[in-house]
């Protein structure tokens, strides 16, 4: 049961990340860098990025769900507190630190901050209520 909470956990944090970057597309390929191709999209090295984010997506889930296991997080509340905390106070310093010795912009930090903040809160419910 373990594994396909940590699966299901990945899958809520990776499809609401194709919804969050979806929806802030063009703010992220400006403060990225990175100059649209002709349909407005990033330009992109196929499905490699994807799929590396996915694998990203189940390693985190995983060692989420054994930190919870440790920590005895087992309701959606605690989940959803859990996940929150290391998002906002694992993942995104972490982000910031780089981009910032990066001299990568504020908005950037912000964008793929709250992707991994939301992101985690996210995988948190789901590995608590599965």
């Amino acid at each position: 049961m373990e594994f396909i909470s940590v699966i299901a956990a990945a899958i809520a944090s990776y499809v609401f990340g194709a919804v969050w970057y979806m929806a802030l597309g063009r703010p992220w390929m400006q403060a990225a860098g990175i100059t649209p191709d002709e349909n407005g999209r990033p330009p992109n090295s196929g499905a490699l990025p994807y799929i590396v984010a996915f694998i990203c997506a189940i390693f985190v889930a995983g060692m989420m769900r054994h930190v919870f296991a440790l920590g005895g997080i087992a309701s959606p509340g605690a989940g959803l507190i859990g996940g929150l905390g290391i998002g906002l106070f694992l993942a995104t310093p972490w982000i910031a630190t780089n981009y910032s010795f990066a001299g990568r912009p504020r908005a950037l930090i912000l964008i793929d901050g709250g992707y991994a903040t939301i992101g985690c809160t996210l995988m948190g419910l789901v590995l608590t209520l599965l």
